[in-house]
Parts: C-alpha cells; sequence; structure tokens
C-alpha cells in the first residue's frame, strides 16, 4: 500500500479502533501521516493498535472509553487534545450487533443497541465539535451500514440506530456548514469479521460451530461484484472522507458495499 502523507499533521480520534474496522482505519490513517488517538472500550486492545502505529515511526494515544458514557466522550476529547493539541477528524466507529424483529426485539436489546449504534455515535462528536468549530475547521464521519438503507430481515434494532445514524449525519452537516465542519456517513456492506460471524449466529443464519468462510462464499454470490468486502476497502473510504481532498463533500451517505444496495 503505497502512502502520499494526504493527513500529514493533522490528528485523528477513531472509536472503536482496537479491531476490525477501525483498526484498519487507524493504520491507514497514520500511514497518512496522521497522529491517532485509538479509542477502544478494551484498553489492552486499544494499546496494541498504539503500539502497532508507533513501532512504525507514527504517533497515537491509546484511550479506554465507553461511548454511551457522556464523562468518557469528554475525557476522551480532552486526553486527545491534552495529547496533540488539536483534533482534525473524528471517525465515529464503534458499535455492535442488533438481533431480532420489531415482534420479538426486547426492550434491554433495543435499548442496549440504540445506546452504542446511535447514541454513542452522538457523543462521540459532541464534545469535539466546540474545538472544530472554533477552528473552523473539521471532518466527521459516523460509521452507518447498508442496513440503515435497505430492509435487511433480522437485525431490527441495529438497521433502526444505522437509518437514525443517517438522518443524523445529514442534521449535522446542515448545521455545522457554516462553520466549515464536514459530517459525512459510510455505509458499509458485509466485511468479513469476528462482529459479522457474531451476527450470524445471534440472528439465528449460523450455528456458533459454522464454516464461516463457506458463509462468505454463499453471503459474497448476492453482491454485484461477487466478492465480500475488506477493512481496508472501508479504511479508504474513510481516508477520502478525511483528507483535504474531501473540501467540498458534506452531508453525503457514501456505500461501501460491492453493489449490494443498488438491488
Amino acid at each position: 500500500m503505497s502512502t502520499t502523507g494526504r493527513l500529514a499533521g493533522k490528528t485523528a480520534l477513531i472509536t472503536g479502533a482496537g479491531s476490525g474496522l477501525g483498526r484498519a482505519s487507524a493504520l491507514r490513517f497514520a500511514a497518512e501521516g496522521a497522529a491517532i488517538a485509538v479509542v477502544d472500550l478494551d484498553l489492552a486492545a486499544a494499546t496494541a493498535v498504539a503500539t502497532e502505529i508507533t513501532a512504525t515511526g507514527g504517533r497515537a494515544l491509546a484511550v479506554a472509553a465507553d461511548v454511551t458514557s457522556d464523562a468518557d466522550s469528554r475525557r476522551m476529547i480532552t486526553e486527545t487534545l491534552d495529547e496533540f493539541d488539536r483534533l482534525d477528524i473524528v471517525f465515529a466507529n464503534a458499535g455492535i450487533n442488533g438481533a431480532g424483529n420489531a415482534a420479538d426485539t426486547t426492550e434491554e436489546e433495543w435499548d442496549r443497541v440504540i445506546a452504542i449504534n446511535l447514541k454513542g455515535v452522538w457523543l462521540t462528536s459532541k464534545y469535539a465539535l466546540p474545538h472544530m468549530i472554533e477552528r473552523r475547521t473539521g471532518s466527521i464521519i459516523n460509521q452507518a451500514s447498508m442496513g440503515g438503507l435497505i430492509g435487511l430481515p433480522g437485525i431490527f434494532p441495529y438497521t433502526a440506530a444505522k437509518g437514525g445514524v443517517i438522518a443524523m449525519t445529514k442534521q449535522m452537516a446542515v448545521t455545522y456548514g457554516p462553520d466549515n465542519v464536514r459530517v459525512n456517513a459510510i455505509c458499509p456492506g458485509t466485511i468479513p469479521t469476528p462482529l459479522v460471524y457474531q451476527s450470524r449466529v445471534d440472528r439465528g443464519a449460523a450455528a456458533p460451530d459454522a464454516d464461516q468462510a463457506a458463509l462468505d462464499a454463499d453471503a459474497a454470490a448476492r453482491f454485484p461484484l461477487r466478492r465480500l468486502g475488506t477493512p481496508d476497502d472501508l479504511a479508504a473510504t474513510a481516508l477520502f472522507l478525511a483528507s483535504d481532498e474531501a473540501n467540498w463533500v458534506t452531508g453525503g451517505v457514501y456505500t461501501v458495499d460491492g453493489g449490494r444496495s443498488a438491488f
């Protein structure tokens, strides 16, 4: 992977960066010159990613935070600013599965999924916005989902939250555009990660001991490009939205789904 220093001199905060899509984006952003606040509920996972970055000469800070907590969200912004003295990019990536349908989802499951996947996205930006507004620059990227755009069975609370992220993204773009703060959403399709594999089990689409590679191959046949995505596919789109190349891009909803939502 070639790099061009597209984020040189910038600082990015990425939630859920201890694994999966967040980790891939943290490594890609760092390779492009950004200092990274690696935020995760699991401090050990965040520290491991931060160590990967610093081992190759990058700058990184590991932060343990619960994105559903107002206090933690305020603290992760404060720690980032204390360490790097600026915050240019926020990627609200942290999320969880959410199985069930309207008639059988429990109130407890609904509240849990909405808290992490919707409230957590809002809180991730809440305390970054005043800093960005003051400096009159910033890029906020919200992780939504293909499930927020099309009807997918068996993941009702998840799709509700991701649909809310899309609406929230557009409202934020309109509100903070005059402050030169850009807000965009990414809607990934199926990208094989432990979260996706667990989602199959949670919604009854696969047994815990199922052959995930075979399920991946079957799923890929339903995508126009005939393959599933990779974490690097997602990271490349996030990088574009974070960079100055996207200076006139806000309020956008970017599908990174191999054409699946085109049906």
